[in-house]
């Protein structure tokens, strides 16, 4: 999702200098139960290294979820209209309820948002972010995911669809380490 890092852009800093920003590619299905496991690892991620790790939202909608291709272009509308992580979080959050009732669904969700549901419900019909999408799980499947989440942080994947286990504590390594090579850099 290109503009819905939910933190901003690398900023200056008090003394004027640009912070270094780490990207964490976050390969993601917003039917799956795994990646809504994943959500805390995400927020404490955030909050630990704030706009110094961009996190951007990556999709790998699943052919066994009917509905994740069209939530993957509602993610896409929400992140346009300035809401992407918080639809992302919202429908992850109620996977069952995605499954169960689809694309009326994903618009309301965008409606309890405040977010325009008309729009969304175009979006879904025009099929506006479909090449988002298209070119998101490309290129997953040309660097070897597979499942999700799928993590890809330094050049290195981080598979999260079999377990959790760990994977917060070694992304955090990996971005210590890179932050730490651009402030010496």
């Amino acid at each position: 999702m290109s503009d819905s890092s939910p933190s901003p852009a690398p900023s200056a800093s008090a003394s004027g200098s640009a912070r270094p920003a780490v990207v964490l590619d976050v390969w993601c299905e917003l039917q799956c139960s795994d990646c809504r496991g994943a959500l805390g690892d995400l927020r404490a991620l955030r909050e630990r290294y704030g706009d110094r790790l961009e996190l951007r939202l990556r999709h790998f909608p699943l052919e066994k979820h009917k509905h994740a291709f069209a939530a993957a272009q509602a993610a896409e509308e929400a992140a346009e209209q300035g809401q992407g992580w918080a639809y992302v979080e919202a429908v992850l959050g109620r996977v069952e309820e995605l499954d169960r009732a689809g694309e009326p669904f994903l618009i309301e969700a965008a409606r309890e948002l405040g977010l325009d549901a008309e729009e969304f419900d175009t979006a879904l019909i025009d099929g506006r972010h479909i090449l988002i999408v298209d070119a998101d799980q490309a290129e997953g499947k040309a660097i070897g995911v597979t499942g999700t989440p799928t993590y890809v942080i330094g050049g290195e994947r981080l598979d999260g669809g079999k377990s959790q286990e760990g994977l917060r504590e070694r992304i955090e390594e990996i971005a210590d380490r890179l932050l730490a090579e651009a402030e010496r850099g």
